[in-house]
């Protein structure tokens, strides 16, 4: 017997137009879009509320969350996963790259602590098929970091994880450039994080600085070179200058995560990079980091893909607020930006969109005008929330 799912009289938000209709879809793809209603046996009738593509998320630190739930406690590894991809569900996102830091900067730090308890039971849980949402890794490197490539190397090559490597970024935090062109931003966000005292802050700033300049480079074409010949998509992380984007066409980087100024954002435009912002950052109105805001590049033109970044809710909330906000985007092209653009970005083409032949990944929404409130998810076919 097929696995069947019916819904109708339902506002269904197409690539390029929006109708209320119904979507019919057998055994986990879509068979039909049609306009009007359907009385068929099963059918669930919408009540006009708002069907969306299933939520495509690139880059995520949500998990981090879930391992540390307050300093000093680290979780239950298998229910902290679980927690986060009920999460990821209820927010309506039904495929996650889930993004792991390798080469903390703080030596002994929670992250550092939980990363092979969390990478490794990720992997597991996947190969059980405990999961609603489906999970891929986003590999984040710090490039400063004197042990990244040992780290690196080990879980692209490990037979249960290296498969699920979808995506690998490569990024550089040190204080002065890219995300922290502002070191007074640097030191209250480490300050804040880790409480550090001014003379602490002042060694582990020069620390820092000095392993950037004796790791970065090398770092940075050794993880890229590694990646050349895998089915991996490579990011570059806070992109600041027109040098930075030169530096990651020449290495192959297929999309850029958060560059920090409208120039950095542009140039990588026009080299062929597909730019990644925060929806946080456009649901607050700004950057937690003082850089540029999200909204402005999506007035110039060069926004292509949000990410949920810390706050799974963000996402789809970010999407209906540039088709409500002053930018007045259509709900087709705001959805765009969580959906079919971080799939192509991620090459995965049977998703993304409501078509006929994509996976039925499908959000029911309600449209409050303030946020939207999701009611129910279904992935393959299959309801996940």
């Amino acid at each position: 017997m097929n696995d069947e799912l019916i819904l109708t009289n339902a506002r269904i938000v197409t690539d390029s137009e929006v109708f209320t209709g119904t979507i019919h879809a057998i055994d986990g793809r879509i068979v039909s879009l049609a306009k009007g209603g359907t009385r068929a046996m099963g059918a669930v009738d919408c009540g006009g509320d708002t069907i969306v593509p299933g939520l495509v998320e690139l880059h995520t630190d949500n998990l981090e969350k879930h391992f540390t739930p307050r300093p000093g406690v680290r979780w239950h590894s298998r229910s902290a996963c679980l927690s986060h991809d009920a999460q990821m569900a209820a927010a309506g996102i039904t495929t996650v790259y889930d993004a792991v830091s390798l080469g903390d900067m703080i030596e002994g730090s929670a992250r550092q602590a939980n990363l092979e308890a969390m990478i490794h039971t990720l992997a597991e849980m996947v190969g059980e098929n405990w999961f609603r949402a489906e999970h891929r890794l986003h590999l984040r490197c710090e490039v400063s970091s004197q042990n990244i490539l040992d780290s690196f190397n080990g879980f692209l090559e490990h037979q249960q994880v290296g498969p699920m490597v979808g995506i690998v970024s490569l990024m550089d935090h040190t204080p002065g450039q890219r995300q922290f062109v502002r070191e007074d931003k640097y030191r209250e966000y480490y300050m804040g994080k880790y409480g550090f005292n001014a003379e602490q802050m002042k060694a582990f700033t020069q620390k820092q600085q000095a392993a950037s300049a004796l790791y970065s480079d090398p770092h940075r074409q050794a993880i890229a070179g590694a990646c050349r010949g895998r089915d991996v998509i490579l990011a570059t992380h806070d992109d600041a200058t027109i040098a930075h984007v030169e530096e990651a066409a020449s290495l192959g980087i297929h999309f850029s995560e958060f560059p920090t100024t409208v120039e950095a954002a542009k140039e990588s435009h026009k080299r062929g990079m597909q730019v990644l912002m925060g929806a946080p950052n456009l649901v607050r109105g700004g950057s937690h980091s003082g850089n540029v805001s999200a909204l402005d590049l999506a007035r110039e033109g060069c926004l292509d893909v949000l990410s949920s970044d810390y706050v799974p809710a963000s996402l789809i909330h970010a999407a209906f607020l540039l088709h409500h906000g002053p930018l007045a985007w259509t709900l087709p092209d705001a959805m765009a930006l969580v959906s079919k653009n971080p799939a192509q970005v991620a090459g995965l083409a049977d998703r993304g969109s409501i078509d006929v032949g994509k996976r039925a990944d499908l959000v029911r929404v309600v449209d409050t005008g303030d946020m939207p409130v999701v009611r129910s998810v279904w992935r393959q076919g299959k309801r996940i929330s």
